[in-house]
């Protein structure tokens, strides 16, 4: 039993800290309410990719592998549209430097890694939503998902790590570190491999 708290009162703080020190953060002072939203949607989206590699897995304590995915189903919706926000706030505040991020003329690196791991979300969501259509074996199915969730986490991590914006540089790189664990954790447990998806 106390095994299930700590791991949730972990869980529970490391998405936490960041979004309370990102709001705290003095650059988003004198920041238009567009430019705020654009960061926490950024934030909210890192927090939701430690959740989705626990769910698909059912690693999360008190919640059953097959619970685990629907979850899983309603978070990646729920990152889809984080990431929306995300890119579309930034558009709303310039253009200019949205164009050159999805044209991969940016002399930001953070840029491109952000641009790849919005496609990759955008291309998970599609490949799930289309399951059905495409017929795919579950393993054929399960193999392209994964392998588009781990270019999402990878792309995602460098993205936040090289940029100096709201977030918090210590709390930020705990919760980077927590999901790229995660991430390999559930590719490396045999279980998103061998059991059956519903």
């Amino acid at each position: 039993m106390w095994q299930r708290t700590l791991v949730w009162a972990v869980l529970v703080i490391a998405v936490a800290v960041p979004i309370v020190a990102a709001a705290d953060s003095p650059l988003l002072a004198w920041r238009e309410p567009v430019y705020i939203a654009a960061g926490f949607a950024g934030v909210v989206a890192m927090a939701l990719l430690l959740f989705q590699p626990l769910l698909a897995a059912g690693l999360l304590p008190g919640i059953s592998l097959l619970r685990g995915r629907l979850v899983h189903r309603w978070v990646g919706s729920a990152l889809v549209l984080a990431v929306v926000i995300h890119v579309g706030a930034l558009w709303v505040t310039s253009p200019p430097d949205v164009v050159d991020a999805l044209l991969f003329s940016s002399p930001t690196p953070f840029s491109a890694w952000g641009v790849i791991a919005m496609w990759a979300v955008f291309a998970s969501a599609l490949l799930a939503a289309l399951r059905p259509r495409l017929r795919l074996q579950p393993r054929r199915w399960r193999l392209a998902h994964t392998s588009l969730a781990a270019v999402i986490v990878v792309g995602s991590v460098v993205h936040a790590m090289l940029i100096e914006g709201t977030m918090e540089l210590v709390s930020k790189t705990v919760l980077c570190t927590l999901v790229l664990a995660a991430t390999v954790k559930a590719i490396a447990d045999l279980r998103v491999w061998t059991k059956p998806l519903r």
